[in-house]
């Protein structure tokens, strides 16, 4: 079995602009080549799960999503990186519009893209570490059984229910981390 990295795509891979869909309004986030590259250096698969009800809202189409993902896989193929796959769920249970309007399994925090992702490619999940910025990330890779989970964010919450396995300011403290704890 592999082991593999899900990556939250808004606010760990790019810059949360709110629903981001056009290329001139990515910004990658500081550090993300550099942490890909380490955790492919070290064996893992690198996934990205991401919620886009941006689609179910109609703020932009399946096809405009499909054009930037496309776009952002080539910037990674030029920094030397390989994307496994990207997953992602257009659905929302209440805004959602026509067939997009579902209580879906895939919408984080439901585990549902890991879970496929852990099928699809023969993953060791407990051996796989999920990074997000936000709670629904991080209650999907515990819901999961990912092994390590990390939360990256100046702004976290208290409160929950779950713990992650550490948190972090930025990628860089991340990065630190784990180099300390791949080695």
């Amino acid at each position: 079995m592999q082991k593999g990295v899900f990556l939250d795509r808004d606010g760990i891979v790019n810059v949360d602009r709110g629903y981001v869909h056009l290329k001139e309004d990515f910004v990658f986030c500081e550090g993300i080549f550099d942490l890909c590259r380490m955790l492919e250096d070290h064996g893992f698969k690198i996934f990205m799960i991401t919620n886009q009800s941006g689609i179910a809202r109609g703020y932009f189409t399946l096809n405009e999503f499909k054009a930037l993902n496309d776009w952002m896989l080539g910037i990674f193929l030029e920094h030397g990186i390989h994307i496994s796959k990207v997953y992602y769920c257009p659905h929302h249970p209440t805004e959602g519009k026509s067939e997009f309007r579902i209580d879906c399994r895939c919408r984080k925090p439901a585990p549902g893209m890991i879970l496929q992702a852990g099928e699809e490619f023969n993953l060791n999940l407990k051996e796989s570490i999920l990074i997000g910025d936000g709670e629904r990330d991080i209650e999907a890779g515990i819901r999961a059984g990912v092994g390590q989970v990390y939360w990256v964010s100046d702004n976290v919450s208290t409160g929950v229910n779950f713990s992650p396995t550490a948190i972090f300011k930025d990628l860089a403290g991340l990065m630190a981390h784990l180099r300390g704890v791949l080695t």
